[in-house]
């Protein structure tokens, strides 16, 4: 290991990163608060103050990812359907199988511009996570309970209220639910086999009513469905631990942009199509496990400077007064004091460890059981 990737995986790197993250974001969450007394003036304005606020905190985990791990996506998509991306307002579908296959999504909305606007569906327990739930909360992202009969109405009315967003955005969607694993997979194909349906290799069986919803609801605003499939090379398992310790991974992003038109709007129809795309996606992911790459012209989008700007711009407001504070009590030579001190680093250690197990697909939610997974549906 060279000197600078020895210094990368120090655990004093990941406590500064941790720290910036955290102090920066309950600021932001504190003027997050403050920017409620807008909405009733001014909607369009807390909206668009709020879409910087957000780029302030998710833009600091692609600077991670971009710019200290240095791992690099090449998307693969038709030339003609490129210029778009960024220009319009699009629902992705991104399949659900590596730990930072959500970072990757947020790469790719900020590569073209749009990861301050940009959404996605998300379980409701996160909208309660400090930081990141909270920071969704007040960009209206959109929540589920996984229950679709409580799902129907809310699901709706927070996608409708999309529909005068002043700003461009993806909307991000895991159809599959859940990260993919074996016993998943398993328990996933059981429930395709009873419903009658083609099984699937490298995908979970798609959940289509929260699709369906989403494009009724979105119809004549959202242009396109970015379909992605995402893959590593050399069989990579990327995790966000590795990230931390500025690990480059070397990702593939197949991306097909599919006119909104061309999906079914009524949801047996539409669900069928979604089932259709994910046969597809499967016989990418085949094609890319036998050649090593995906169909069309191989692009890397520029690494845009901003989230490395933001970044540096919080660290250094905010690193000289706490590296103060820890000489101050250090030199003290207090045994309450030197105390207090292995305490607080002890659970900023243990904080760093929680928010990377977040990711883990261990900590995944479980996709069913055998008592309940004859009764799943969509």
């Amino acid at each position: 290991m060279d000197l600078i990737g020895l210094l990368k995986s120090q655990f004093l790197c990941h406590l500064i990163f941790c720290y910036v993250f955290i102090a920066s974001g309950l600021i932001i969450n504190t003027i997050q608060l403050f920017t409620l007394l807008l909405w009733p003036i001014n909607k369009q304005l807390f909206r668009k103050i709020n879409c910087r606020l957000s780029y302030c905190v998710s833009s600091q985990l692609v600077m991670l990812l971009e710019w200290w791990s240095g791992t690099e996506c090449v998307i693969h998509t038709d030339p003609q359907a490129y210029p778009k991306y960024g220009k319009e307002n699009a629902i992705v579908v991104l399949n659900h199988k590596f730990e930072i296959d959500f970072l990757c999504g947020w790469s790719l909305a900020e590569r073209f511009g749009v990861l301050g606007g940009s959404k996605v569906l998300a379980k409701k327990e996160l909208a309660y996570v400090p930081i990141i739930g909270w920071m969704w909360y007040f960009t209206e992202m959109v929540f589920c309970t996984r229950k679709w009969e409580q799902d129907r109405k809310t699901v709706s009315k927070s996608l409708l209220r999309l529909r005068d967003y002043p700003e461009k955005y993806f909307f991000l969607i895991h159809c599959e639910g859940t990260r993919f694993t074996e016993k998943k997979h398993q328990i996933s194909m059981q429930v395709a086999q009873a419903k009658g349906l083609p099984s699937l290799k490298y995908h979970l069986l798609p959940r289509t009513k929260g699709f369906a919803i989403t494009v009724r609801s979105l119809r004549n605003v959202v242009s396109a469905v970015y379909d992605c499939t995402l893959n590593f090379r050399n069989n990579e398992n990327p995790t966000l631990l590795g990230v931390l310790n500025g690990k480059k991974y070397h990702a593939d992003l197949y991306v097909r942009r599919i006119p909104l038109e061309e999906v079914p709007e009524e949801e047996d129809e539409c669900s069928a199509w979604l089932h259709k795309l994910y046969q597809e996606k499967d016989a990418f992911q085949e094609e890319y496990y036998r050649t090593g790459t995906f169909p069309e012209t191989p692009m890397v989008p520029p690494r845009r400077p901003w989230t490395l700007i933001n970044w540096l711009f919080w660290a250094s407001l905010l690193l000289y007064p706490f590296f103060r504070f820890l000489t101050n009590m250090i030199s003290s030579g207090s045994s309450l004091t030197l105390a207090s001190f292995a305490l607080v680093f002890f659970v900023a250690s243990m904080g760093v460890r929680w928010m990377i197990g977040v990711t883990e697909i261990d900590k995944g939610s479980a996709y069913g059981n055998i008592d309940s997974k004859q009764k799943r549906s969509d």
